[in-house]
């Protein structure tokens, strides 16, 4: 896919390229990032280098991972980063985001996850939008639930970071959710009511 921009109420969502190395080297600096994400740690200039001249780029081309630089318009400010990847499952993706510490509290990433997720629900048809976190990630949490996102539980073993694994929150947006038509039809699971009914077969 060539690469796109989005735009929300406050934020311009734009690829990342050689222009955001410094910009992200300096945000993934923060060592909230680093714990909590899957990033390198120490996270080096190559690092940053890597990721805005190469994977970021990459995703875009073989249509893998949608990477975007939440940037302020007015001031070309980088208030945090966020990327839709695909999965396995046909239908489905996963959306990661991080904040630079500066910017937090001002509901921006929020804002971001809502204009991808509309972006994901309409032009790449998705049907499911999945959101992990390694459990104890407050703050991504309070993100996917102010975006709309409904928590599915706990996965043991869920996440990889830096060589460990650990458990991981899991919750899930549909385009329902946002009163948005899913590209194929969804029936969900309706639990029959207990006693009373002709298939209560323990009488």
């Amino acid at each position: 896919m060539e690469p796109i921009t989005l735009t929300t109420r406050r934020l311009l969502l734009r690829p990342f390229g050689p222009r955001d190395t410094y910009r992200v080297h300096a945000a993934c600096q923060d060592p909230d990032i680093q714990r909590w994400t899957v990033i390198p740690s120490p996270y080096r200039l190559t690092d940053a280098e890597l990721f805005t001249t190469k994977l970021a780029p990459a995703g875009w081309r073989d249509d893998s991972a949608y990477s975007f630089a939440l940037m302020l318009p007015e001031t070309a400010t980088l208030v945090g980063a966020l990327c839709i990847d695909r999965r396995s499952r046909p239908g489905t993706y996963e959306v990661g985001y991080w904040s630079t510490k500066e910017h937090r509290g001002r509901g921006y990433v929020t804002e971001a996850v809502l204009g991808s997720a509309r972006w994901a629900f309409t032009a790449l048809r998705a049907d499911r939008l999945e959101w992990r976190a390694e459990i104890g990630n407050l703050a991504s949490r309070a993100v996917a639930l102010r975006a709309g996102f409904r928590l599915e539980g706990d996965q043991r073993s869920g996440l990889l970071n830096k060589g460990v694994r650990r458990d991981a929150w899991t919750a899930a947006l549909l385009p329902s959710d946002l009163g948005l038509p899913g590209a194929h039809p969804y029936l969900p699971e309706r639990h029959a009511e207990r006693g009373g009914g002709a298939a209560d077969s323990g009488r």
